[in-house]
């Protein structure tokens, strides 16, 4: 009995074929399933245990002082030069880029990833819970900004001729009015959600991501609740900031600001534009 021999399949077909793959993966990732993504990474989030989410957001609090002390050393070791503010602001992405690709608990991005599993599933079971998550993760933040501003103030842990430069920059990210500390949260809520919408499509750009568009936040002057409470622990525990003006001239302010840029603006948009296709599927 003569073999079986199986023929190759045409030239054309193969080349279909392929472009059909390659079409495929090129749409993979889809605005309705980008927010399947988030929205299952939320759920897994709400689902957490209040111990885990503490130990993870206080090591976010911690990390996050990256960004403080990494704009405070290219300002110190930076000539005093016209474009030194666009290169230090490099500085302030070290922490984001640490807590982000680390996976730790950053409260503004929970804006988005625990509110999304809220828009699909609209209960008082989810509501609470999500409300739990927002005050432990942000709670934890400010123990660990706390701990961070600690070591910077109180240790020789850094070289004495950046801590100057670690106070200048306190004093001007807290020193602002209440009503535009509020204002300028806003465009940072959105961007930090924006960064978590982009994230599940960047792969192996995800560092880029993070780099270019936390540095737009400090460029662009905007204020971040968990990096400025770094700069506001700082400046407390160094004797010039009062408590009450820490909590109702700054961080009030930008935590509101935060959270109506990442939930009300951003996350309503993007929950608008996969609302049709999540509730009919």
């Amino acid at each position: 009995m003569a073999p079986l021999i199986q023929k190759k399949p045409p030239t054309s077909a193969v080349h279909e074929e392929a472009e059909e793959r390659s079409v495929s993966e090129a749409a993979a990732l889809s605005p309705k399933l980008i927010y399947e993504v988030i929205r299952r990474e939320g759920r897994d989030e709400l689902n957490r245990t209040n111990r885990s989410l503490i130990w993870s957001g206080i090591s976010a609090g911690m990390l996050i002082s990256l960004s403080v002390l990494g704009e405070a050393i290219f300002r110190t070791y930076l000539p005093d030069a016209g474009w030194r503010f666009l290169l230090e602001n490099l500085g302030y992405s070290l922490g984001f880029i640490a807590v982000i690709m680390g996976r730790m608990q950053l409260f503004t991005e929970n804006t988005i990833t625990t509110v999304l599993p809220l828009m699909q599933e609209r209960s008082l079971n989810i509501l609470c819970r999500l409300m739990r998550l927002w005050a432990v993760v942000l709670g934890a933040n400010v123990i660990g900004a706390f701990a961070a501003a600690a070591l910077f103030i109180y240790t020789p842990a850094i070289p004495a001729e950046v801590l100057p430069a670690i106070i200048s920059l306190s004093e001007h990210a807290t020193g602002m009015p209440a009503a535009e500390g509020f204002w300028r949260a806003i465009p940072a809520g959105v961007i930090v959600a924006l960064i978590v919408w982009m994230l599940p499509e960047a792969d192996e750009a995800a560092f880029f991501l993070i780099l270019t568009f936390t540095w737009l936040i400090a460029a662009g002057d905007f204020t971040h609740i968990v990096a400025g409470s770094v700069e506001m622990a700082a400046l407390i525990l160094h004797g010039g900031l009062g408590l009450g003006q820490a909590i109702f001239g700054f961080f009030l302010p930008v935590l509101v600001g935060n959270i109506i840029g990442g939930t009300l603006i951003f996350t309503l948009v993007a929950w608008g534009q996969v609302r049709d296709d999540v509730e009919d599927s």
